[in-house]
């Protein structure tokens, strides 16, 4: 989403990450993956992972699921996507469709000033990313060829991983340029 933020603000969008994380944390994740925008905190969870159904309880780590929701400018919900898991993530092209059907004027989105960065433990370095998605697109590529036995809605989620991770494998090149 941060390589098309222009094109999320046109459609009246603002743009923010919400994570379970600290601050300190999100502020990493901002700095490493060159963001522009915030990432908000709420690591007990109660504020709005679990209101809008992120958290994953059956995740051991804790983590919540991916998830996006479209609030109108009158504060109702009128898109929302939840995660099955933390690799079930959202199409941009699907966000947009929906954000036109808003007809919203375009918005301008200052860059928000993050806390300092405090990397997670386990936080992985944004130059590893890249062989990481990498890594994972031809893994997904091999489970998909070798059990193709599981039919039909396996090979789909296995082709929209793939695409999400090309997706992401491009927008590491975006991060660079923002760096730049």
């Amino acid at each position: 989403m941060a390589q098309r933020q222009d094109e999320f603000n046109a459609q009246g969008a603002k743009v923010y990450g919400l994570s379970a994380d600290t601050p300190g944390q999100n502020s990493a994740v901002m700095e490493k993956l060159a963001l522009p925008f915030a990432v908000l905190s709420d690591e007990a969870k109660d504020q709005a992972v679990r209101p809008l159904g992120f958290d994953d309880e059956n995740d051991p780590r804790q983590i919540s699921r991916p998830g996006v929701v479209i609030i109108s400018p009158e504060g109702e919900i009128v898109h929302r996507f939840v995660g099955r898991d933390y690799a079930d993530r959202p199409d941009e092209d699907d966000l947009l469709e929906e954000l036109v059907k808003l007809g919203l004027d375009e918005v301008e989105q200052p860059v928000d000033q993050a806390g300092p960065p405090q990397p997670g433990e386990k936080a992985m370095p944004g130059e590893g990313l890249r062989f990481y998605f990498s890594g994972a697109k031809f893994a997904t590529l091999a489970l998909r060829s070798r059990y193709r036995e599981l039919g039909k809605e396996f090979a789909d989620d296995a082709k929209r991983y793939v695409q999400m991770t090309e997706r992401y494998i491009e927008a590491m090149s975006a991060v660079e340029e923002r760096k730049g």
